[in-house]
């Protein structure tokens, strides 16, 4: 659960923690339960690395900063996706959306229905938990 009084200043951490590593964050946002995050990663650094950078340096902040979240962790998996350039403007409105977005539809249902559109195969185990 990540708290809605301190979205904001996680989303900055994590660009933060992102441009520390070379990382280009261009949008962050999500909801009470996920997290999403548009950046463009330089050549040396696998998505899995940054991945790694990000997750950790968030958490240590969060249990350092918050109390209440001293037992927060991340799910251990992530979802990774390439876009083009013509998709920046789009997936930046999008991931700026999520709370809004998220009134109507879960994000298990979105990720279930992209994963579906994208005739990608998934394991009910790591979508639902």
């Amino acid at each position: 659960m990540i708290f809605p009084e301190i979205h904001e200043r996680l989303w900055a951490y994590l660009g933060g923690i992102a441009r520390e590593n070379g990382v280009k964050a261009l949008a962050v946002g999500g909801t009470d339960d996920h997290v999403h995050m548009l950046a463009a990663l330089p050549s040396p650094l696998s998505v899995a690395k940054a991945i790694q950078l990000i997750k950790g340096g968030s958490s240590k902040w969060l249990h350092d900063t918050f109390p209440a979240m001293r037992t927060f962790a991340w799910q251990e998996g992530y979802g990774a996706f390439s876009i083009s350039v013509s998709g920046i403007a789009d997936t930046v409105a999008y991931i700026l959306g999520q709370e809004r977005h998220h009134r109507t539809r879960t994000f298990e249902q979105e990720f279930v229905a992209f994963l579906k559109k994208h005739d990608i195969g998934y394991d009910e185990r790591y979508v639902f938990g």
